[in-house]
């Protein structure tokens, strides 16, 4: 659904900017984790989500930054007599999940929609949302991813762009008024693809992060469109408030090791949520390496908060930069033709007055003293990832 936001969105620090500080308090960074989906679409039950937290500790992903074990979709059953959800024959116990979960150093995401019924057409929160809140605090969640596909049909029934968009941000701020009500501290993902450059507003709903686009998919291309079309939109991030690309891909086969490094060093310098998509029980000891790589999350992770942009582009070559704390910078050299090209970098614009000194993150090299400006081969696909200093 393509609705413009024609009305007046209220500045950052108006009505309900109170939030900050909670915001701030439950994802000061980008979260990371896992979910379900990418992989397992509705083949999620109480026993992938207990393997695969016992996978994120031994694989060292907990250790990494890996903290959230999320469920999407297909999990709710009926609501009772009283109104309050229940989770279906595949989650016995949800209370008992979260404790195990919980045990193992980790924490536990759900999914819902605004609207009646989510996207897999199960229950949604509409008209429940503070029993469904209260239920989740219950439990011991601590992520609500909410959807919006569920709304969809009460948004064009509203019968303008400015009255559909007011349906969508009430929705959102009564979910983000029922979880508040709980006193739990729960990351909320606003999941609406972008819709009404949801960055300009969300933060208003009291959102952690918000998806920027459509879905991903296991694809270069797809991942490139998203990944790549985020320019501009640093502005709108920091501590508490994250732009959300959609989840990761690495691991799933569709992509090469080059595109799957392109994937990860690109959603770094995003700042973006890293939320893993494949199946950890299984991944290969390569999947692994990228996904736990240190010095790669840190640039993810790194405590400025500032999210990176791009700063020089020609033809299928980008650079992008991201500022981290204490002066550094992370570049990002990205090549988007499918065969190896040269690559052109001008230090000075990423801030440098003149030579620089150099890490390359995915060889874990130092690279000693580099001109201020450089050349360097970029594979097909791939990139070329660095943290620079004076």
């Amino acid at each position: 659904m393509n609705v413009k936001l024609r009305w007046l969105v209220m500045p950052l620090f108006a009505v309900g900017w109170s939030l900050g500080a909670q915001q701030k308090a439950v994802a000061p960074t980008p979260p990371m984790g896992w979910n379900s989906w990418n992989h397992f679409r509705g083949k999620v039950d109480d026993a992938t989500i207990r393997s695969t937290a016992e996978a994120m500790v031994s694989s060292g992903m907990r250790d990494a930054g890996y903290v959230y074990v999320n469920i999407d979709d297909t999990w709710e059953g009926e609501r009772d007599a009283q109104g309050n959800i229940h989770s279906n024959e595949k989650f016995p116990d949800m209370k008992a999940l979260a404790d195990f979960v919980h045990s193992k150093g980790l924490k536990l995401g759900i999914y819902s929609s605004p609207g009646a019924k989510t996207c897999a057409k199960f229950e949604g929160s509409l008209g429940h949302e503070q029993q469904d809140a209260n239920t989740y605090a219950a439990w011991g969640i601590d992520y609500l991813k909410y959807d919006l596909c569920g709304l969809r049909d009460q948004m064009k029934a509203a019968g303008s762009a400015e009255a559909a968009h007011k349906v969508m941000f009430d929705a959102y701020m009564k979910m983000h008024d029922a979880l508040r009500a709980t006193g739990r501290p729960i990351v909320y993902s606003l999941c609406q693809y972008g819709v009404d450059s949801v960055w300009a507003w969300g933060p208003q709903v009291g959102g952690n992060l918000w998806r920027t686009t459509g879905d991903i998919n296991d694809k270069y291309a797809r991942m490139a469109e998203i990944g790549f079309s985020q320019a501009g939109l640093s502005r709108f991030a920091g501590p508490g408030h994250w732009n959300d690309p959609d989840m990761l891909e690495v691991g799933n086969g569709g992509m090469s090791a080059e595109e799957y490094r392109t994937h990860m060093s690109l959603w770094a310098i995003l700042a973006a949520p890293l939320l893993a998509g494949n199946d950890l029980s299984t991944m290969t000891e390569e999947t692994k390496a990228m996904l736990t790589n240190r010095d790669v999350i840190a640039v993810d992770q790194d405590p400025g908060g500032r999210q990176g942009d791009r700063i020089d582009a020609e033809g299928p070559i980008e650079v992008w930069a991201r500022p981290l704390e204490g002066g550094a910078v992370a570049i990002g050299i990205f090549n988007r033709l499918s065969v190896p090209l040269e690559a052109h970098v001008n230090f000075r614009k990423a801030g440098f007055a003149g030579d620089v000194r150099a890490r390359d993150l995915w060889r874990g090299t130092d690279l000693g003293r580099l001109p201020a400006e450089y050349s360097v081969q970029v594979p097909g696909h791939g990139v070329i990832f660095l943290r620079v200093t004076k």
